[in-house]
C-alpha cells in the first residue's frame, strides 16, 4: 500500500533533507590546489559567475594542500570579501586524496561538487550535473570524451585505466579521472579514503548500493603550469585498485577469500603427498629425495596457512565494524508515521 499523507519520508543521510530553513549551503563546491596561484583568481571567478547566475545558495571549499607559490595568499585575499569562500590550508601536501577528505569534512552543503584548480574542468558544468543528480541518482561524474591531454602519457594510459577499473570493480565509467563530479552529500561523508583513492570513489560508494549517472563534460587544456600526474602515478593506481577491489569483494567475508586459496593449495598438496606415499607404500619406489614430496609439504602448509589467516582476518573484521557500532548496510531512507500521531486506517480490502 502507498504511503498515506500521514506518513513521513525521512533520507537515511543526516543532511538528506533541505537546509535552506537553517541558513546553510544547498551545494558545497570542494576544490583541492596545489601550486597553482596563476589559476587562483581565474577559478574564483568563473565559479562565482556561474553559480550566481544558477541563483541557489552554495559555497566555495578551497582545500590548499601544502602550496609554495602563493596560493594560500591569493586565497586569504579572495576570501577576505567573500564568506562564501572558505579555505582549508593543510600543513604540508598531503595528495589529493587527502585535499578532497578535508574538504569533504568541512563541507556542509546538502551536495558537494568536487572539481581540480587547474581551469581544465569547466565549471559552467556544474548545474546541469546537478540537474542530472536531481533524476534520482546519487552520484553524477564527468566524462571528458574529447580530452584536452597529450596522447600518450594521457589519454592512452586513462583508457585502458579507465577499461581495467570498471571491469574489475563492475561500476563501468568512461572516465574515472574526471574530477567534476556532484555527490549526494551522505554518500561521501560517509567514505573513509587513503593513498590515493579519490578517483575510486563512485566504486567504492557502490558498495552503498548507490545509484550513478555520467554526462559528458567540456575539457579545457591546461593553461598555467604542469599536470602533476604522469605514468609515474600508474603503479600506485594499480595498487590502490587491487585494494578496492577486496573492499568491495571481501571486506565483510575476509575467509572466503583466504580461504578458498588455502583450500585449493591444501587439497593440491594432500593429492600430492598421498601419491607419493603410495607409490612408496605399494611401488616400493623411493620419494625421499624427490622435489615433489618438498612442494607436496610445501602446499600442505600453506593451505593450512591462509585458512588460519582467513579466520583472523575474520576476527579483525568483527572487531572493526562491533567496536565503532559500523553497519554492514547502509538505508537509503524509512517512511513510517511519526509518533504520537495515530496509525492510518487500513484501506479496505478490494471487493471479488
Amino acid at each position: 500500500m502507498p504511503p498515506t499523507n500521514d506518513a513521513v519520508r525521512r533520507d537515511a543521510s543526516p543532511l538528506g533533507c533541505s537546509d535552506s530553513h537553517h541558513g546553510l549551503p544547498e551545494l558545497s563546491v570542494v576544490i583541492p590546489l596545489l601550486d597553482e596561484a596563476p589559476n587562483v583568481d581565474a577559478l574564483y571567478r568563473e565559479l562565482t559567475e556561474t553559480l550566481d547566475a544558477w541563483g541557489r545558495p552554495y559555497e566555495m571549499v578551497f582545500v590548499d594542500d601544502g602550496s609554495t607559490d602563493g596560493t594560500f595568499e591569493r586565497l586569504a585575499r579572495l576570501q577576505a570579501s567573500d564568506p562564501r569562500l572558505r579555505v582549508v590550508r593543510l600543513r604540508r601536501n598531503f595528495g589529493q586524496t587527502a585535499a578532497f577528505s578535508a574538504g569533504f569534512a568541512a563541507a556542509r552543503g546538502r551536495l558537494i561538487a568536487t572539481a581540480d584548480g587547474d581551469l581544465q574542468n569547466d565549471l559552467r558544468e556544474i548545474p546541469r550535473m546537478v540537474d542530472k543528480l536531481g533524476e534520482g541518482f546519487d552520484i553524477v561524474c564527468g566524462w571528458r570524451k574529447a580530452r584536452r591531454d597529450p596522447w600518450l602519457s594521457r589519454r592512452l594510459v586513462s583508457f585502458v585505466a579507465n577499461r581495467l577499473i570498471s571491469r574489475v570493480t563492475g561500476v563501468r565509467l568512461h572516465d574515472y579521472g574526471c574530477s567534476l563530479k556532484v555527490f549526494q552529500a551522505g554518500v561521501v561523508k560517509s567514505l573513509r579514503l587513503y593513498g590515493e583513492m579519490h578517483r575510486f570513489i563512485p566504486a567504492i560508494a557502490s558498495e552503498q548500493g548507490v545509484r550513478i549517472a555520467e554526462v559528458v563534460v567540456n575539457h579545457r587544456p591546461r593553461r598555467h603550469g604542469r599536470s602533476k600526474y604522469g605514468l609515474s602515478r600508474t603503479p600506485h593506481v594499480i595498487l590502490d585498485l587491487v585494494t578496492v577491489k577486496f573492499l568491495l569483494s571481501y571486506s565483510t567475508r575476509p575467509l572466503q577469500i583466504f580461504g578458498l586459496v588455502g583450500l585449493a593449495m591444501g587439497a593440491a598438496g594432500g593429492a600430492i603427498t598421498a601419491w607419493l606415499a603410495y607409490i612408496r607404500l605399494f611401488g616400493g619406489q623411493d620419494i625421499g629425495g624427490r622435489p615433489l614430496l618438498l612442494f607436496g609439504i610445501l602446499l600442505l602448509f600453506t593451505g593450512v596457512q591462509l585458512v588460519t589467516l582467513g579466520l583472523l582476518a575474520e576476527l579483525q573484521v568483527r572487531t572493526y565494524h562491533e567496536s565503532q557500532d559500523k553497519p554492514t548496510y547502509h538505508i537509503r531512507e524509512v517512511i513510517e508515521t511519526p509518533a504520537g500521531e495515530p496509525a492510518p486506517a487500513p484501506a479496505p480490502a478490494p471487493r471479488e
